[in-house]
């Protein structure tokens, strides 16, 4: 929580509609539908408000706390934790987990512990998930869900920094797109169009080793108008030089690259013939480059895998295999877009298992 959102802790975001809201879990979106109808952003922040920390939403539909500081959250958490009596134990590994006289056994670094009901929600834990599925719980092997891709290719050297504020990225061997603002990075592309793509494409990059080739249309305009621009173009701005009339909007470097790498640096609006028109179109509507790699982004990581969400009932979040076991968090298999989805999902499962335990106590 303290990284997330730069350090201000991006809580939740502003979607009212649990029907819409699903929409942003590339896994998940089916289970979660019956859970944000008992609790959803709005809670979230009743929630917070009617304990002491105002939030605020941002232009994007990020949610924040008003202060913009990580620890108003966390501050909150630990007061209430030790208003009523919680006992946390730090430097206290699990280290085994057995059901044992309708109840479990917690075998730690710190003793053994009994407990009739347990939650787990330790997130993205290897160790962890090796252990549900010693129990015999399904698991679904982790993969990273949120990351940017790694390029190198002319087109992109040295314009970092340089972003455009509507593309559309596709997989043409996967049949996913997904458009929005993209970000040259010194490594690559980013920004959210590249993000939410890797999201929904997770498993299928992950058996490609990261390697594969995407498309990209820089401007988000149809292939026909682009070119029908140019032709016109030849007319009303002929004597025009390319290079300094950047198109569409495309920022100055990155459309002069262009013109650098299809070698019509002298050339005037004019002056373009057929094919060199079509090839222009192209580096602007269908622009194919080769992903090698990925990176992380920033200092979050998201992963999809875990707990079988076959195994769970979601009206209580507790196991259909293991009664009084129940889960919550990123140790499911369910992950979201980045913006504050996954921290909901994480609050609603939450609060969903806390209303059961309540109700069988």
């Amino acid at each position: 929580m303290r990284i997330s959102g730069g350090g201000r802790c991006n809580v939740t975001h502003a979607c009212f509609d649990p029907g819409e809201m699903v929409g942003y879990y590339p896994r998940g979106h089916k289970e979660l539908l019956g859970p944000f109808h008992s609790f959803l952003c709005g809670d979230m922040m009743a929630w917070l408000s009617g304990h002491g920390v105002e939030t605020k939403i941002e232009e994007d539909g990020r949610v924040f706390p008003a202060s913009d500081r990580s620890q108003s959250i966390v501050g909150c958490f630990m007061e209430l934790t030790n208003r009523y009596g919680i006992a946390l134990k730090t430097q206290c590994g699990v280290e085994g987990l057995s059901a044992q006289n309708n109840g479990w056994s917690l075998k730690t670094t710190q003793g053994n512990f009994q407990a009739k009901n347990v939650l787990i929600a330790t997130g993205s834990s290897p160790a962890t998930w090796k252990m549900i599925a010693t129990l015999g719980h399904g698991i679904i092997d982790p993969v990273p869900s949120l990351f940017t891709f790694n390029i190198r290719h002319p087109l992109l050297d040295g314009l970092l920094g340089i972003s455009v504020p509507l593309s559309k990225v596709n997989i043409p061997e996967m049949g996913h797109a997904q458009a929005g603002p993209l970000l040259i990075t010194h490594w690559g592309l980013s920004g959210p169009a590249i993000l939410k793509l890797s999201a929904w494409a997770a498993r299928e990059l992950a058996a490609k080793n990261y390697h594969f080739s995407i498309n990209i249309n820089w401007i988000d305009k149809a292939y026909e108008d682009v070119l029908q621009h140019f032709i016109e173009g030849k007319k009303e701005t002929g004597k025009r030089k390319l290079i300094s009339t950047p198109q569409f909007g495309l920022p100055k470097r990155l459309w002069q690259r262009m013109i650098s790498l299809l070698k019509l640096e002298e050339a005037n609006f004019a002056d373009l013939s057929q094919q060199q028109m079509h090839e222009l179109t192209g580096y602007l509507c269908a622009c194919a480059l080769q992903v090698k790699g990925k990176s992380t982004f920033k200092d979050e990581f998201v992963t999809c895998g875990g707990v079988d969400t076959k195994e769970i009932n979601f009206k209580t979040m507790e196991s259909k295999k293991f009664p009084g076991l129940y889960f919550a968090g990123e140790v499911i298999n369910i992950d979201a877009l980045t913006g504050g989805f996954n921290f909901q999902a994480a609050w609603t499962e939450a609060f969903v298992a806390a209303k059961a335990l309540t109700e069988k106590a």
